[in-house]
């Protein structure tokens, strides 16, 4: 166990040292990136370190997957912006000797669209859609509190009468101490490639993400506060519209941005925030906030809710109903709903 443990840690800092950063929009498969679970949704977008009976956050980080988990089925459904829907339905397996599995289907449909030539003509109208079959596995190092997993995504995307095909993979490690609520989290995320094109000719590389994740549940209080640190392998996220000219002063010099300010932007633009309120054991109201979604989608007159996340769950009978709600731009926002369940639970004992 020890020999496997170590060449699996290797084998991780072998590919983050390899990793490549890449600008939003030079990378394919992008529709992975989006939130899965209605409870991920609420809390900012990401959540990688809460281990609980939840099959819906083992999809973020495999190494969550636990036996808790034998036998649970998760299934969810999106209304996203601009008409685009997607979702969802996954299903854990525990086995004593083999560990804990996974197995997922996620798509994502775009909606009909119409097709037009160069001069603008309308001809008639085509659809497109993409999904991923996910097979997932985790174990514990040793009986401990750390957990390492891996995650296979095989990846069809069509577009009209183009096609692709890929694969990628993600690794995860997760040290939780259940004494002390105290959870800290490792994400690889899409270490693969695209084996087949849209036009056969020009591969596309997909986008690469290393994430780390804590979260925190003070012993006597009802509220776990989690922290996520997203893209760290590439520290300026901003991006420049080369249609929007910089500021300039009377001189017509460009007006240096503070330094402080500037590093501090960046800075907070890795990081997710989300806390859960637990109000019952069956009642939870979540809420999150996102700084680079809102630097991205919000307007400089009136930025509206864009980057602010939030939702709530609670259970009935034997079924776990999560809704949360992430605002984008002032003319729309993404609902998300989620669904759990154990089938043991419907077996007599």
């Amino acid at each position: 166990m020890k020999i496997k443990t170590t060449i699996f840690f290797f084998i991780i800092l072998l590919i983050s040292l390899v990793g490549y950063s890449q600008p939003g929009g030079n990378s394919t498969y992008q529709f992975l990136n989006l939130p899965i679970s209605a409870r991920v949704t609420a809390l900012g977008g990401n959540l990688l370190s809460v281990k609980d009976n939840d099959l819906n956050v083992a999809l973020v980080n495999p190494s969550l997957l636990s036996d808790s988990m034998n036998n649970n089925v998760a299934l969810s459904f999106i209304n996203y912006i601009a008409g685009i829907k997607y979702g969802y339905v996954a299903y854990g397996k525990h086995f004593k000797r083999g560990g804990n599995f996974s197995a997922g289907l996620y798509y994502l449909d775009y909606g009909k669209m119409n097709r037009a030539d160069n001069t603008g003509a309308v001809n008639g109208t085509f659809g497109a859609n993409e999904m991923s079959f996910n097979l997932s596995y985790a174990h514990s190092v040793l009986d401990s509190n750390l957990a390492i997993g891996v995650d296979l995504k095989t990846i069809y995307s069509a577009m009209d009468v183009y096609t692709s095909l890929g694969t990628a993979i993600d690794f995860g490690a997760t040290y939780y101490n259940p004494k002390t609520n105290f959870g800290l989290a490792a994400v690889i995320k899409n270490v693969g490639t695209q084996w087949y094109s849209y036009d056969d000719i020009t591969k596309e590389r997909l986008f690469f993400e290393i994430q780390l994740g804590t979260s925190y549940k003070p012993k006597h209080v009802p509220v776990r506060i989690s922290v996520e640190y997203q893209n760290l392998e590439r520290w300026d996220l901003t991006y420049q519209d080369p249609l929007t000219p910089y500021p300039r002063d009377a001189n017509g010099e460009i007006i240096q941005p503070n330094k402080y300010k500037e590093f501090g932007d960046k800075l907070i633009r890795h990081i997710v925030v989300g806390g859960e309120f637990i109000i019952t054991k069956n009642l939870f109201i979540r809420v999150g906030y996102n700084y680079k979604r809102r630097e991205e989608y919000s307007s400089s007159v009136k930025p509206g809710e864009a980057g602010v996340s939030y939702g709530f769950g609670f259970r009935v009978y034997k079924f776990h109903f999560s809704y949360g709600r992430a605002n984008y731009l002032m003319a729309g926002a993404s609902n998300n709903f989620s669904i759990s369940f154990d089938i043991n639970s419907f077996y007599s004992r």
